[in-house]
């Protein structure tokens, strides 16, 4: 038998058919499919991008170039868009009926006022004056006041993040409807779980906080009664994923 005629060994006979064998992966952010990117990244023309369609993005952004944008007036909830203005049909607007502002609220000029606001005495009862944006009993004096009854619920924030979740929106807007009840101001107290450095901590802690008190003054509270304080992670307490989740939180206490 010639020499060209041998029988070439099985290994090299499939690696001559496939033409894979020696082949490199591709180097980053080169791809050849998904696997090749990092997690939560897409393949896209062989390069790894952020995005491919509009559905790889989240809520209230659009992929653009392979990169997700933000959709300029988009919104989820009342606290996404300017104060004293509404969000609808993921749009914010100004208000047109007295219930578009949430129980007991009304709708001035475009604008809502949330159950006890003022923007002047006449917004309120005859009885009522509006002080610090807040109607409250005639010569009431705010060092006079009672915390309200109602109760300021705590926020919990995912890992290394600053920005409102989703899910907390609604306790924000249920947290402002209890300040809108008295001038009493609050102090936001921000928090992290034990990793990182202190100083990356702190700066986390105050990230948190003030999110929260852009958010609260976006549903029509006086950011003058709002007071944040970042303590990082001098309060944590946790030792695992399930309880560091505990301390990366965003407090209330009345002044």
């Amino acid at each position: 038998m010639r020499r060209n005629d041998r029988i070439l060994p099985l290994g090299l006979f499939v690696c001559g058919i496939l033409a894979a064998c020696g082949a490199k992966k591709p180097v980053y952010p080169n791809c050849a499919g998904d696997n090749d990117c990092k997690r939560g990244e897409h393949c896209v023309e062989q390069k790894c991008l952020q995005c491919a369609v509009d559905s790889d993005c989240a809520p209230g952004q659009q992929c653009e170039g392979g990169g997700c944008k933000a959709i300029e007036g988009w919104c989820s909830a009342d606290g996404d868009c300017p104060s004293g203005q509404i969000c609808k049909s993921n749009q914010c607007m100004s208000c047109q009926a007295d219930d578009e502002c949430g129980g007991g609220g009304r709708c001035k000029a475009g604008t809502c006022l949330r159950k006890g606001q003022c923007l002047v005495d006449e917004d309120c009862a005859e009885d009522e004056d509006c002080l610090r944006g807040v109607c409250v009993k005639g010569g009431t004096a705010p060092t006079s006041q009672k915390p309200p009854t109602c109760k300021l619920e705590t926020l919990f924030f995912a890992f290394d993040e600053a920005n409102i979740p989703e899910d907390g929106k609604a306790t924000l807007q249920d947290n402002a409807e209890c300040l809108s009840t008295t001038p009493l101001g609050v102090i936001i107290i921000g928090h992290t779980d034990p990793r990182g450095t202190d100083e990356y901590n702190i700066a986390l802690s105050d990230q948190r906080a003030r999110a929260v008190a852009d958010y609260l003054a976006r549903l029509g509270l006086d950011p003058a009664r709002l007071m944040v304080v970042p303590k990082g992670e001098a309060d944590a307490t946790g030792s695992d994923e399930e309880s560091w989740a505990q301390d990366r939180r965003v407090e209330f206490m009345w002044q």
